[in-house]
């Protein structure tokens, strides 16, 4: 597989510019290679994130390179896909952990009785979030990073806890 690396160089003075560039290399989930090096898998699904990422450093005064790049051999396809496959799993790995905090909290409202209508709405909500983060990770991840399923049934497990809390909801609040 290709690869798109880019260099980047910031203005020196400027460490808002950096900050807003690792922000992005993070919502993006471009690999950093090394320092002002990031990279992403040469595929449809990151064009727009490579695009993203040229305009960002541009309006902060910054100038990237563009290349594409092929491994010199399997041990550097090997090296590039391990690094972008441990970056998807420790995100996968943290999301399991919100998901982990989102159950508890759902066990709490239940221990303490709180069925009102404002804080399903809000559970919700935190549901909903934890959703759109997966599709973000599920979307980079092109190469099966370990994790993946392993969320996908804690995603379940926290649907489920929503549907017994809202139907908890629904029984207390009716007339």
């Amino acid at each position: 597989m290709s690869w798109v690396l880019l260099t980047y160089k910031l203005p020196s003075n400027n460490s808002s510019a950096r900050v807003a560039v690792w922000r992005e290399v993070r919502r993006s989930g471009a690999l950093n290679v090394q320092r002002s090096v990031v990279a992403f898998p040469e595929h449809d699904a990151f064009r727009r994130a490579v695009e993203r990422f040229r305009v960002l450093v541009a309006e902060v005064g910054g100038e990237t390179l563009a290349l594409r790049a092929e491994p010199l051999g399997q041990l550097d396809a090997t090296k590039l896909t391990d690094a972008w496959n441990e970056a998807r799993s420790a995100e996968y790995t943290e999301l399991r952990g919100e998901c982990g905090k989102f159950l508890t909290e759902i066990e709490h409202e239940f221990a303490i009785e709180k069925f009102t209508l404002a804080e399903l709405e809000e559970e919700e909500a935190e549901l909903e979030k934890l959703q759109r983060w997966h599709e973000r990770i599920d979307a980079r991840d092109i190469h099966g990073a370990p994790g993946a399923e392993e969320t996908k049934e804690a995603l379940a497990q926290a649907r489920e806890a929503l549907e017994r809390y809202s139907s908890a909801v629904f029984e207390r609040t009716q007339l």
